[in-house]
């Protein structure tokens, strides 16, 4: 039976000195809805940029854009992605709608490289949703707007 014995020290948890230990649980309790929380944001396009010794590769999201929409402008090193976005949901219960969602607008996103690009070799593809960008490297400043393949 003493084998079966433990210390016990009523002051071990007091001891150690954490004033911030159940902070996460007190304030999830006290925690406020927002009534924004269901709201989207305006949707932004996201990238994806790499590089090698000759060329910048751009992948953007574009989801649900006819290519005629897209406009991409390269001026130097400025690289500009614009188009225009239009999204519609609605929610039915019962045949009464409820909920209506709509959006749309021009959305733009414009992102500088650390060196100019050459215009004139660029190429620009889009397919399942994606831009898709290949900007070779070079000195001098020129102003292009791509045509999408």
């Amino acid at each position: 039976m003493s084998n079966m014995l433990s210390n016990f020290n009523p002051f071990n948890e007091i001891s150690r000195f954490e004033p911030l230990r159940n902070l996460d649980e007190f304030l999830s309790n006290y925690r406020l809805a927002s009534p924004w929380n269901n709201w989207e944001t305006e949707p932004r396009i996201k990238i994806d940029v790499s590089e090698t010794d000759e060329a910048y590769f751009i992948k953007a999201d574009a989801p649900g854009v006819a290519k005629e929409d897209i406009k991409v402008t390269v001026e130097g090193n400025l690289v500009t992605i614009e188009f225009e976005i239009k999204k519609e949901a609605e929610e039915k219960v019962y045949g009464k709608p409820i909920r209506n969602e709509r959006y749309h607008g021009i959305q733009s996103r414009s992102f500088a490289l650390a060196q100019d690009v050459n215009s004139a070799l660029s190429s620009a593809t889009y397919h399942d949703g994606v831009l898709e960008l290949r900007l070779p490297k070079k000195t001098g400043s020129t102003r292009t707007q791509l045509t999408i393949n």
